[in-house]
């Protein structure tokens, strides 16, 4: 048997603190609601590249990992918003 190696994951810069962790519809208790669990690492994508403007190989600089990866966790995290704001789930940010 081959073993494979694997590379090991570099830690992605986040430059960023939440202050809220949660976020869920209004007047919908939260014991009904689906959740989805966006990373900080998602949350810092959608930060540099939607909130702050900035461009997909400046965002992946700041964030000290490659564009193709950058353009990954950006496309991951805008799907997971997306579903939470159309299907009305709660959104719950971790590390």
């Amino acid at each position: 048997m081959v073993k494979k190696m694997v590379r090991p994951r570099l830690p992605r810069r986040i430059d960023f603190e939440p202050g809220t962790t949660y976020f869920k519809p209004a007047g919908i208790p939260l014991r009904t609601l689906e959740e989805v669990v966006l990373s900080y690492e998602e949350a810092e994508a959608l930060r540099l590249k939607d909130v702050e403007g900035l461009g997909q190989t400046e965002s992946a600089k700041k964030m000290k990992i490659s564009q193709p990866t950058f353009f990954r966790v950006l496309s991951t995290a805008r799907k997971k918003v997306a579903d939470a704001v159309i299907n009305g789930k709660a959104i719950k940010l971790k590390k």
